[in-house]
């Protein structure tokens, strides 16, 4: 016979009381899943939602146990309905989400939520996952991610990015993220540092000096910052507080392979080079960065610098085998072959590892002028072009400016701006080259730059003595603009008319006589055109303008000789627009 609970029991305390909540049914899901009781689980979950619907951990935790059981697509359902509909500041759904996906092999989906989770997640409490989840999906799509930030790395992956912008020489376009990163996040020293190195490169002193003091108010012992300002301290006047800091560096021996090059590369700046030279050779002897022939190179520069040549001659030779395409050991052992062989001494070499910068700008006369894209995002060079322009004598800035015009991006173009507008007027030859280069580069792209453009122009054409503008050559531009008008924009009307002044001026005094003025008309409408990717016919303009196919052909062949049009679009940029 069964015995049944009285209630004298219940009073009595012979029996405890079950309180049916949510917190009940959730100790016993957890007491299954130890157990590996899914259903059991499962159950319980869904019960204690049935008590405390509006908690969406309790939802999560019926997501998680469904994705235990292989059901991801039910899974996601409830954390898709937690985000939509009961908090969707748990952006941690977004992890558990790309999860879900991944199993079921839908990674450009598992993406899409990883993304979302490191962009708005503040706590990153699954950020080593996601870091693993990452590199599996980089390898599944062959691509790295979309990412643009990290919420809980506030800053880190643009600056990365910044980085990269300073790796490719764009000191202009790492100068405005670094400072944003700065403003929004005042104690990411390395942004601090790189901004003071961008403002170093540009020749900007003053900026980069007050960078590296607001890192060292931080952190004064900051390596980075210590060896930045040393550098920055021998352009000052007076040596006291150089050698002070000095005498700091040369004591100090660092651990990490990134401090040891820091401090290595700024000694030799420094001209401290024996110490280079040790720091180097600790270098050399890291299995991870030790076949690099840029490292060989900057350890030959220590090593000539200090009068050991035997070791410099075996530091170039290492980098020719690890490097057999480049030119630069090459050249540099040469020339102490050369200094050996004549019983001289040889130079101060720079550390860089390229060509000195006179030699560049040789083999690009040589070349006519042609870059490589390599050249053109080398940032050593694009530095030297910059410090050139601000500190070099009148011949080194007049070749530079020439050299410009083969580098056609927006940050070359706000550097000629800066030199047409220097007052007093530089010399007039210097003031011509840099007007052709910066119509190569931007034309109309920037509406600040047009009436410059305008009132140096006619300036230089005083200076050549050339007459006032003849009615004939303007007679070209204002046709072509009345046909070109409602079909094209004002900015590339700009650029038709930009391209027909640099043609004529480059002619002068042998320009042309405009017989058929509708011929020149339609090859420029042609060229203007075909720079701004517009699918255009020769046969097209012909019959717009009523001249013959052949005589845009011809006309439009003599413009492109003259300004070198094919050139640029063989290399998919407009030499007159900013953008492409």
């Amino acid at each position: 016979m069964i015995e049944k609970t009285s209630e004298n029991d219940v009073n009595n305390g012979n029996v405890i009381p079950v309180t049916l909540d949510a917190n009940f049914f959730f100790e016993r899901a957890v007491r299954s899943l130890d157990r590996f009781q899914y259903d059991k689980a499962l159950k319980n979950f869904r019960k204690a939602v049935e008590y405390e619907p509006e908690n969406p951990v309790n939802h999560c935790n019926i997501a998680g146990v469904l994705s235990e059981m292989g059901d991801y697509e039910a899974s996601n359902e409830i954390l898709t309905h937690v985000l939509e509909n009961i908090d969707p500041a748990m952006t941690e759904c977004h992890f558990y989400m790309a999860n879900n996906f991944a199993n079921m092999e839908s990674f450009e989906e598992a993406e899409r939520s990883l993304v979302t989770y490191l962009e708005e997640d503040a706590n990153g409490e699954f950020l080593a996952e996601s870091e693993e989840l990452m590199e599996l999906l980089q390898y599944e799509l062959d691509r790295p991610a979309p990412l643009i930030r990290i919420k809980s790395r506030e800053g880190v992956i643009e600056h990365e990015r910044a980085r990269t912008l300073l790796e490719e020489g764009k000191f202009t376009q790492a100068i405005n993220l670094l400072e944003e990163i700065v403003t929004n996040t005042p104690d990411f020293l390395a942004a601090h540092n790189n901004l003071a190195l961008a403002y170093f490169y540009m020749g900007r002193f003053t900026k980069a000096k007050e960078c590296i003091m607001e890192v060292l108010k931080q952190d004064s012992g900051n390596l980075h910052a210590l060896c930045n300002m040393a550098i920055f301290l021998q352009y000052e006047a007076g040596r006291e507080q150089l050698d002070k800091l000095l005498l700091m560096l040369e004591a100090i021996v660092p651990f990490h392979q990134e401090h040891v090059f820091k401090l290595a590369t700024t000694m030799g700046i420094l001209g401290r080079h024996r110490i280079a030279y040790g720091h180097f050779r600790r270098l050399l002897k890291d299995e991870e960065v030790g076949g690099d022939a840029a490292l060989y190179h900057y350890c030959a520069a220590a090593a000539s610098n200090s009068g050991l040549y035997t070791e410099a001659r075996r530091c170039w030779q290492q980098a020719i085998k690890l490097d057999p395409e480049s030119v630069v050991p090459r050249f540099f052992l040469a020339q102490l072959q050369q200094a050996q062989g004549d019983g001289k001494t040889l130079p101060p070499i720079s550390y860089n590892y390229q060509l000195p910068f006179q030699e560049q700008l040789k083999l690009w006369k040589d070349n006519k002028g042609s870059f490589t894209e390599e050249v053109a995002n080398n940032p050593l060079l694009r530095s030297s072009f910059f410090w050139a322009l601000r500190y070099g004598d009148a011949n080194t800035k007049l070749q530079v400016t020439e050299a410009l015009r083969w580098i056609e991006d927006e940050e070359m173009s706000e550097i000629l701006q800066g030199l047409l507008e220097q007052q007093p007027l530089q010399e007039d030859k210097l003031q011509e080259a840099a007007l052709l280069s910066l119509q190569r580069l931007i034309g109309s792209g920037s509406e600040e730059a047009i009436p410059l453009m305008e009132e140096k122009e006619a300036s230089v054409l005083r200076h050549k003595g050339q007459p006032e503008w003849k009615e004939d050559w303007q007679r070209v531009i204002d046709q072509t603009l009345g046909m070109m008008d409602r079909r094209y924009d004002a900015a590339q009307k700009k650029d038709a008319e930009l391209l027909w002044k640099q043609f004529v001026s480059s002619l002068y005094p042998d320009v042309p006589f405009i017989r058929h003025a509708g011929g020149w008309c339609a090859a420029l409408e042609y060229l203007t055109a075909k720079l701004h990717r517009q699918p255009v016919t020769y046969r097209e303009v012909a019959q717009r303008y009523g001249v013959s196919t052949s005589m845009v052909s011809r006309y439009a062949r003599r413009i492109d000789d003259e300004c070198q049009i094919q050139d640029n679009m063989n290399n998919s940029l407009s030499p007159f627009t900013e953008n492409i």
